[in-house]
């Protein structure tokens, strides 16, 4: 995550050990599975996210159904490509979040700053970084 912003932690459920948790990120509800989870972590809590860049994937122009779990209205807020990987920079709602994928996929989709896309995340690739105390 590049900018930290707090999620609201809106349900916790433990189901046979697997926490699935759901939660507020400024309109946007997103769900995360875990195996463990800090007790300290309670419903209406604000938490900071950690996502992976290399966990967000990106989708332009979509249509049809896909298993992700978490699929976000974002905006492109800068393409930085190199030699083999581009970053992409993603505002989702007040959150602000990077992409890592290929140059060549960055090409075939030409993302530009400004474009409207769906970020993909699956559910267990998010984690709490630490509560808001």
């Amino acid at each position: 995550m590049v900018k930290k912003d707090f999620a609201k932690v809106l349900e916790i459920k433990n189901i046979d050990g697997l926490y699935c948790i759901r939660l507020d990120m400024g309109g946007e509800i997103i769900s995360m599975i875990s195996l463990d989870l800090s007790s300290g972590i309670r419903t209406e809590e604000l938490v900071s996210l950690n996502i992976k860049p290399t966990s967000i994937a990106i989708a332009k122009n979509l249509q049809g159904f896909l298993s992700y779990s978490n699929q976000l209205n974002a905006k492109v807020i800068s393409v930085e490509n190199a030699t083999v990987l581009s970053s992409i920079v993603l505002s989702i709602g007040s959150f602000i979040f990077e992409s890592i994928i290929t140059l060549e996929t960055c090409k075939q989709m030409d993302l530009q700053p400004n474009d409207s896309v769906i970020a993909l995340i699956n559910a267990n690739e998010i984690d709490i970084n630490e509560v808001e105390s």
